[in-house]
């Protein structure tokens, strides 16, 4: 939950950053006409109508999408103002219908901002199995249009995992499940976001089979056979963890498809009663995983 609402605030200082970028543009109601009477702008400008005419004017857009004006129908009284806000690009011509002619006729164009594709992670380091949501926004704000996630595994070629369709304001999420340390972005037509990096841990579980006889299984997305974990037990004198040996990986037949399982079972002469647990440290498992720590059980 607090990721989401981390990802939420950054979302609204976001479109206040956008809106403090917006600017304002005014074209004067004469009465031979709008001056100027051809408009450029932004997406998310603005212009405002100022009513310099004696006489009450009206504004009417032949289309309103992405338009907001206020007030609404846009009736503007002599020495008032109205003003527009313009979120889609494209060309807008209006017109006052109260009067005939072509002198009352005028254009907005308004130059489209390019789209733009964020990404952002709940849990960039999961332990083997578990997975992560991927979310962003495309800055069209479209629904349903088609995020395609692509992932690029330790090692391999990026490629798709799968497509999702963004929701009201262009949100869009995903859940993944990486075999190994994992690369994603997010493509829109020909808008890619930034890559996001979800790290994984091998799966470790300690379990003792008898008096000084311990089993360690390992699972990941490939072998971890000739890999050494180390055998460890609590200090409570010295308050951290201390090493009692090491173990040596071996292949096991255990593992179902995609998943590998390699495991060791080793004698250890400590006493009772201690706090035990296994690690594999990075110089073990190479860089497509992260560390990994086993569950703590009683030596």
């Amino acid at each position: 939950m607090r990721e989401f609402i981390l990802l939420a605030a950054a979302s609204v200082l976001a479109l206040a950053a956008g809106s403090a970028a917006a600017k304002t543009v005014t074209v004067t109601i004469t009465k031979n006409g709008y001056v100027p009477s051809a408009t450029s702008i932004a997406q998310g400008d603005t212009v405002q109508f100022t009513n310099a005419d004696t006489v009450v004017h009206q504004i009417e857009f032949k289309s309103t999408a992405g338009v907001t004006c206020a007030p609404s129908p846009l009736v503007i009284q002599p020495t008032a103002s109205g003003s527009c806000t313009f979120n889609i690009g494209g060309s807008y011509s209006y017109s006052d219908p109260n009067v005939k002619g072509h002198v009352f006729r005028g254009t907005v164009t308004v130059t489209a901002t390019p789209a733009s594709l964020s990404i952002a992670v709940n849990r960039p380091l999961v332990v083997y199995g578990g997975s992560s949501v991927l979310s962003g926004t495309l800055s069209t704000q479209k629904v349903g249009e088609k995020v395609d996630v692509l992932a690029q595994q330790c090692g391999a070629s990026p490629s798709k995992v799968t497509t999702v369709l963004t929701t009201a304001g262009g949100v869009y999420t995903a859940a993944v499940s990486p075999l190994k340390n994992t690369a994603y972005t997010a493509k829109n037509n020909a808008v890619t976001s930034a890559a996001v990096t979800v790290r994984v841990r091998p799966r470790l579980r300690l379990v003792k089979i008898a008096a000084h006889r311990f089993l360690l299984r390992v699972t990941a997305g490939s072998s971890l056979a000739g890999k050494y974990a180390s055998f460890q037990r609590y200090n409570g004198t010295l308050k951290r963890w201390v090493a009692v040996r090491t173990v040596l990986l071996k292949a096991s037949s255990v593992g179902i498809a995609p998943s590998v399982v390699t495991a060791a079972s080793f004698r250890t002469s400590i006493r009772s009663r201690l706090r035990v647990r296994a690690t594999l440290a990075q110089a073990q498992i190479g860089s497509c995983y992260a560390p990994g720590t086993s569950n703590v059980i009683s030596s």
